[in-house]
């Protein structure tokens, strides 16, 4: 990590050109479009619950469809069956998601990471407007149908984030990281909010209507990538951040190929890569580097958490407080406020610290109070705002420090030897992890509870 005085004087920006804005732009939003469109399945549960359900229980449905259409392809009985489907279909979305991020990770290293993650952008808003869309069009309602497409959407939205982080840790260095993507990494609550106001927008002429509003923009932002993004500055012929840093502010670390310090540094960048190729290390490399498991099994507790919120806080404050769907969406926003504040303060305290550990530690210890004051909300809307922020704050702060920054200090160790090749990686295992634990808790608490939910809707 940079010294203070590097930190404090700002020589850290010195070495920012347009391309690193452009390229923070770029991964920052096609993450943002990826957490749109997951937001908008959590967002429009209330409508979807409804249109599954027969006419008599469905007074929309009957408006929208011929009763005689409805009634032979509903799938559930009642709301109460439709909504354990839907937490279902939370799961499996989870667990392929998980297991995408670990082969993700893999691919990322190996391959051009601008068209894996053009390619995931693309893939995925094209199942997301079957899913939630063409199916409505067509009226063609089957569960298996459904849990295949939602299995595949979470495969696909798995080449995002490891493909992101290792962009960005490729064009930003030690110096600053904290801040830098402790403010990059509100892309997931930027998305999450981006996808609250695009549903709600048009989430009075159907549900099917915000899926298709947020797979087009998603489909375009992946054509944007697939022709805008440079993943490492190598490829316009600057220098490699990480080696530019590890020369300026660590010299007495040992120089690669036992070279002496009087060896002639001007040399192009071509024509290193053309002697000294880095190859991807393996995954259990990875596994084994410092901190990795770890960190792993610490974001696997806070991911579970952090997608409760993310996959039920819309539905709860919709059946809980008797909201308008529409209005709780639009509350649900504060979460990710918090989220984008904690994320971005916490990085700065921790570059000032020059520690991490400390920083999410004690922000931990203080999410208990806030899980414990929130879960005591009254039924009044600027106190159930206020106290969303201030839980957003101490957990989602952390879980975008571990998932960004920490994830690229661990990808960038000196035990990898400053190789690119392993970032995606690790940042695969750190998230995979933590996306296993989410899933199993989602399963976990929506079966304790299930009978706690129904009782809600009826």
């Amino acid at each position: 990590m940079a010294g203070p005085n590097t930190f404090q004087s700002g020589a850290w920006t010195s070495r920012f050109t347009h391309h690193h804005i452009v390229v923070f732009l770029l991964t920052f939003f096609s993450y943002s479009l990826l957490h749109a469109s997951r937001k908008t399945f959590s967002n429009v549960k209330v409508s979807i619950s409804s249109q599954w359900t027969p006419t008599y229980l469905n007074k929309t449905a009957v408006k929208l469809e011929p009763i005689e259409l409805w009634n032979n392809s509903h799938l559930f009985p009642n709301a109460e069956e439709a909504t354990l489907f839907l937490g279902t279909l939370d799961t499996i979305f989870l667990f392929s998601y998980a297991v995408g991020l670990f082969i993700s990770g893999i691919i990322g290293d190996r391959f051009n990471m601008r068209w894996v993650l053009s390619f995931g952008m693309c893939s995925s808003a094209v199942v997301v407007f079957c899913f939630g869309t063409l199916t409505e069009w067509l009226h063609f309602y089957n569960k298996w149908f459904y849990c295949s497409l939602w299995i595949l959407n979470g495969l696909l939205q798995s080449t995002g984030w490891p493909c992101v982080v290792a962009v960005m840790g490729n064009w930003f260095g030690k110096a600053g990281r904290g801040v830098i993507f402790g403010l990059w990494s509100a892309c997931a609550s930027v998305g999450n909010i981006l996808g609250a106001c695009l549903a709600s927008s048009v989430l009075q002429y159907g549900y099917e209507y915000a899926f298709l509003l947020t797979a087009s923009v998603q489909f375009a932002g992946g054509i944007i990538i697939f022709f805008g993004l440079l993943i490492s500055p190598e490829e316009i012929g600057l220098p490699e951040i990480e080696k530019e840093e590890s020369s300026e502010d660590d010299p007495c670390r040992p120089l690669i190929n036992n070279e002496s310090e009087d060896h002639e540094p001007n040399y192009s960048i071509q024509e290193v890569s053309t002697i000294h190729q880095p190859k991807a290390i393996s995954f259990y490399q990875a596994c084994c580097l410092p901190g990795v498991i770890l960190y792993s099994l610490a974001y696997a507790c806070l991911k579970l958490v952090n997608y409760s919120f993310f996959f039920w806080l819309p539905f709860y404050l919709s059946n809980n407080f008797r909201w308008k769907e529409a209005e709780a969406d639009k509350l649900s926003i504060w979460y990710d406020v918090g989220g984008i504040i904690g994320g971005t303060l916490q990085g700065f305290i921790s570059d000032m610290l020059q520690k991490r550990a400390p920083v999410l530690a004690g922000s931990l210890l203080l999410a208990i109070g806030s899980l414990v004051g929130y879960s005591r909300s009254p039924n009044n809307k600027a106190i159930n705002a206020f106290l969303m922020t201030v839980t957003g704050f101490f957990i989602g702060g952390p879980s975008n420090m571990i998932s960004a920054a920490i994830s690229a200090d661990l990808g960038h160790q000196e035990l990898v030897q400053g190789s690119s090749e392993a970032l995606a990686t690790v940042t695969g295992i750190v998230d995979g992890t933590g996306s296993i634990g989410a899933a199993m808790g989602q399963e976990a608490e929506f079966s304790s509870n299930k009978n706690h939910i129904l009782q809600q809707i009826e």
